[in-house]
Protein backbone atom coordinates (compact mmCIF):
# COMPACT_ATOMS: atom_id res chain seq x y z
CA UNK A 1 0.00 0.00 0.00
CA UNK A 2 1.02 3.31 -0.50
CA UNK A 3 0.75 7.01 0.78
CA UNK A 4 0.69 10.48 -0.20
CA UNK A 5 3.15 12.66 1.82
CA UNK A 6 4.16 16.19 1.24
CA UNK A 7 7.83 17.17 1.81
CA UNK A 8 9.05 20.75 2.18
CA UNK A 9 12.47 21.84 0.37
CA UNK A 10 14.39 24.97 1.59
CA UNK A 11 18.03 25.62 0.96
CA UNK A 12 19.92 29.36 1.64
CA UNK A 13 23.65 27.98 1.14
CA UNK A 14 25.46 27.97 -1.66
CA UNK A 15 23.98 27.50 -4.91
CA UNK A 16 20.26 26.79 -3.57
CA UNK A 17 18.80 25.78 -7.08
CA UNK A 18 21.54 23.11 -7.97
CA UNK A 19 20.98 22.08 -4.32
CA UNK A 20 17.10 21.14 -4.51
CA UNK A 21 17.15 20.27 -7.56
CA UNK A 22 19.76 17.97 -6.61
CA UNK A 23 17.93 16.71 -3.61
CA UNK A 24 14.47 16.19 -5.34
CA UNK A 25 16.14 14.10 -7.90
CA UNK A 26 17.47 12.28 -5.32
CA UNK A 27 14.21 11.81 -3.76
CA UNK A 28 13.02 10.64 -6.64
CA UNK A 29 15.40 7.94 -7.61
CA UNK A 30 15.02 6.46 -4.11
CA UNK A 31 13.47 2.58 -5.14
CA UNK A 32 10.24 2.87 -2.78
CA UNK A 33 9.67 6.68 -3.48
CA UNK A 34 7.79 8.39 -6.65
CA UNK A 35 7.62 11.91 -7.58
CA UNK A 36 3.58 12.98 -8.21
CA UNK A 37 4.77 16.67 -8.79
CA UNK A 38 6.79 19.15 -7.86
CA UNK A 39 5.87 23.35 -6.46
CA UNK A 40 7.56 26.29 -8.40
CA UNK A 41 10.74 27.39 -5.92
CA UNK A 42 9.75 30.79 -4.36
CA UNK A 43 12.24 32.66 -2.68
CA UNK A 44 11.42 33.82 0.90
CA UNK A 45 13.18 35.57 4.01
CA UNK A 46 15.01 33.64 7.04
CA UNK A 47 12.99 33.32 9.85
CA UNK A 48 14.26 33.69 13.10
CA UNK A 49 16.85 35.69 14.75
CA UNK A 50 19.82 34.27 13.06
CA UNK A 51 20.95 36.70 10.45
CA UNK A 52 21.40 34.76 6.87
CA UNK A 53 20.85 34.65 3.76
CA UNK A 54 17.04 34.42 1.55
CA UNK A 55 16.11 30.64 1.37
CA UNK A 56 14.58 29.18 -1.84
CA UNK A 57 12.08 26.96 -0.83
CA UNK A 58 8.98 24.56 -2.36
CA UNK A 59 6.83 21.65 -2.18
CA UNK A 60 7.03 17.94 -3.30
CA UNK A 61 4.53 15.58 -3.58
CA UNK A 62 5.31 11.68 -3.26
CA UNK A 63 4.14 8.20 -3.00
CA UNK A 64 5.98 6.15 -1.17
CA UNK A 65 5.42 2.42 0.32
CA UNK A 66 7.87 3.39 3.12
CA UNK A 67 6.41 4.32 6.82
CA UNK A 68 6.24 8.06 7.99
CA UNK A 69 9.52 7.20 10.18
CA UNK A 70 11.22 5.52 7.19
CA UNK A 71 10.74 8.46 4.86
CA UNK A 72 11.74 10.38 7.49
CA UNK A 73 14.92 8.50 7.88
CA UNK A 74 15.65 8.38 3.97
CA UNK A 75 15.14 12.37 3.98
CA UNK A 76 17.62 12.94 6.74
CA UNK A 77 19.79 10.90 4.74
CA UNK A 78 19.76 12.93 1.50
CA UNK A 79 20.37 16.26 3.94
CA UNK A 80 23.18 14.46 5.11
CA UNK A 81 24.49 13.58 1.24
CA UNK A 82 24.03 17.49 0.62
CA UNK A 83 26.44 18.59 3.32
CA UNK A 84 23.73 19.01 6.19
CA UNK A 85 24.91 18.15 9.70
CA UNK A 86 22.13 18.81 12.29
CA UNK A 87 23.93 18.09 15.21
CA UNK A 88 25.98 21.54 14.29
CA UNK A 89 23.86 24.14 13.52
CA UNK A 90 21.50 26.55 15.01
CA UNK A 91 18.17 26.09 15.68
CA UNK A 92 16.49 28.22 12.27
CA UNK A 93 20.38 28.50 11.05
CA UNK A 94 21.62 28.55 7.61
CA UNK A 95 21.93 25.27 5.90
CA UNK A 96 22.61 23.52 2.74
CA UNK A 97 19.59 21.48 2.53
CA UNK A 98 16.47 21.22 4.70
CA UNK A 99 13.76 18.60 3.62
CA UNK A 100 10.16 18.27 6.37
CA UNK A 101 8.07 16.09 6.06
CA UNK A 102 5.36 18.02 6.14
CA UNK A 103 1.90 15.62 5.87
CA UNK A 104 1.76 11.59 5.78
CA UNK A 105 -1.22 10.67 4.45
CA UNK A 106 -4.07 11.48 6.96
CA UNK A 107 -1.68 10.23 9.17
CA UNK A 108 -0.76 12.07 12.79
CA UNK A 109 2.87 11.43 14.61
CA UNK A 110 3.69 13.28 17.91
CA UNK A 111 7.13 11.23 18.78
CA UNK A 112 10.58 12.21 19.46
CA UNK A 113 12.03 13.03 15.82
CA UNK A 114 9.33 13.02 13.94
CA UNK A 115 5.79 15.41 14.37
CA UNK A 116 3.25 14.98 11.02
CA UNK A 117 1.45 16.94 10.04
CA UNK A 118 4.47 19.65 10.99
CA UNK A 119 3.94 21.45 14.10
CA UNK A 120 4.44 24.98 12.53
CA UNK A 121 2.93 24.28 8.66
CA UNK A 122 0.34 26.46 9.92
CA UNK A 123 2.43 29.29 10.81
CA UNK A 124 5.16 29.20 7.63
CA UNK A 125 3.48 31.03 4.42
CA UNK A 126 6.82 29.48 3.09
CA UNK A 127 5.46 26.22 3.54
CA UNK A 128 1.84 26.88 2.52
CA UNK A 129 2.12 29.12 -0.95
CA UNK A 130 3.93 26.20 -2.15
CA UNK A 131 1.51 23.55 -0.85
CA UNK A 132 -1.95 25.41 -1.81
CA UNK A 133 -0.09 25.30 -5.68
CA UNK A 134 -0.11 21.67 -5.75
CA UNK A 135 -2.64 20.39 -3.18
CA UNK A 136 -5.06 23.72 -2.84
CA UNK A 137 -7.44 21.12 -1.83
CA UNK A 138 -5.72 19.12 0.47
CA UNK A 139 -7.61 18.30 3.94
CA UNK A 140 -5.03 18.85 6.37
CA UNK A 141 -5.23 16.37 9.19
CA UNK A 142 -5.16 17.80 12.84
CA UNK A 143 -5.91 21.39 11.24
CA UNK A 144 -9.11 19.93 9.20
CA UNK A 145 -8.45 23.22 6.59
CA UNK A 146 -6.88 23.11 2.93
CA UNK A 147 -3.40 24.71 2.42
CA UNK A 148 -5.52 27.52 1.07
CA UNK A 149 -7.84 28.24 4.14
CA UNK A 150 -4.61 28.29 6.60
CA UNK A 151 -2.38 30.65 4.22
CA UNK A 152 -5.91 33.27 3.98
CA UNK A 153 -6.27 33.10 7.70
CA UNK A 154 -2.33 33.82 7.86
CA UNK A 155 -3.04 36.66 5.57
CA UNK A 156 -1.29 35.68 2.62
CA UNK A 157 -3.34 35.07 -0.63
CA UNK A 158 -5.34 32.05 -1.26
Amino acid sequence: MSTDAYIAIGSNLGDRQTTINSAIQAIASHGSIELVCRSSIIETPPVGEIEQGAYLNGIVQVRTTLDARELLDALLRIESDHGRDRSSEQRWGPRTLDLDLIVFGSEVHEEPGLQVPHPRLHERSFVLVPLAEIAPGLMLPVHNETPRQLLKALGGAG
